[in-house]
């Protein structure tokens, strides 16, 4: 669980763009961040606010754990930003599995959804706004899904809150 020493934003090596043909190394440039830069503050505003922290129970408390997603919103990470608010960041999937394939994450740190609700209901209420302001932007304002992963049996990778906001192909039912 968490983010190993190095963390590598992008593909390990340059893979060519399935539509362009291009060498590409993700949204996020391929740049690696060591564990000193991800545990300075685990979220903090884009703009260079002061941290903000969750509940004890957050793994990214403390340094105990890195966090991706919190290094993404303190802006210590590359990523491809969507959508700003007050309390949400949405940035595109470095490995999407539609043509929009967006994650839309609290700034503050919260484990999974559930964890979000019991501590910041509004916020969570926001994350679902800026989901459907990313689908609208991206030209899907009625046709989109909505997928919060809770824990590592259910697909969960990275231990932060985040909503994926997919659209633009066939989704079906059930899923995966």
């Amino acid at each position: 669980m968490g983010v190993p020493p190095s963390v590598l934003t992008g593909q390990d090596s340059p893979q060519p763009d399935r539509r362009t043909g291009r060498t590409r190394r993700g949204s996020a440039g391929g740049t690696r961040v060591g564990r000193d830069r991800l545990r300075a503050g685990c979220t903090a505003s884009l703009t260079g606010g002061a941290p903000r922290r969750g509940p004890a129970s957050s793994p990214c408390q403390d340094g105990r754990v890195d966090c991706l997603f919190c290094a993404i919103v303190a802006g210590d990470v590359p990523a491809t930003t969507l959508h700003v608010t007050e309390h949400t960041v949405a940035f595109s999937d470095i490995s999407p599995q539609a043509p929009l394939h967006a994650l839309v994450v609290p700034r503050t740190h919260f484990a999974n959804a559930a964890e979000l609700a019991a501590g910041e209901p509004a916020t969570l209420a926001e994350l679902v706004s800026t989901a459907a302001a990313v689908a609208t932007a991206a030209g899907y304002p009625d046709d989109y899904r909505l997928v919060f992963n809770t824990g590592a049996g259910a697909g969960q990778t990275v231990f932060h809150t985040h909503l994926h906001v997919l659209a633009g192909r066939d989704l079906g039912w059930p899923p995966g």
